[in-house]
């Protein structure tokens, strides 16, 4: 299911979690957790974590992957569940979208924390 070009490689971690890297023309996606797949989003391409999602549900035949994003990884986190669900499984759905804030303390030189939206979305087949 991998392209010519994509090498993946999983290990297991000291916390008995999985971990795969897949890494895909320079781009690399880390996709860590021990049952239910878990894959965080952040400044790469759509297109990085949509080979992320694919390999997820194709390396350990695993039901469902959650995708975690925050602030503006949120587009990118909605655009690569759209794209494999349109475009490379059509038989995925989505299942839970989970929404929330996050406080974040203040930077250095500032005086109020700040909140962060945050997303999960989790896949099923």
């Amino acid at each position: 299911m991998l392209q010519p070009n994509a090498k993946s490689s999983w290990r297991r971690l000291k916390s008995g979690a999985v971990s795969c890297i897949v890494k895909v023309t320079g781009w690399e996606v880390r996709v860590m957790s021990s049952e239910p797949k878990i894959i965080f989003v952040g400044r790469k391409p759509p297109m990085s974590y949509v080979l992320g999602i694919i390999t997820g549900f194709s390396g350990s035949n695993a039901k469902e992957v959650t995708l975690k994003a925050r602030g503006q990884a949120i587009n990118t986190a909605v655009d690569a569940a759209e794209i494999v669900r349109h475009r490379f499984m059509k038989k995925l759905s989505v299942s839970k979208i989970t929404i929330g804030t996050e406080e974040m303390p203040a930077r250095e030189g500032e005086s109020k924390s700040r909140n962060i939206s945050t997303i999960e979305i989790t896949l099923t087949q």
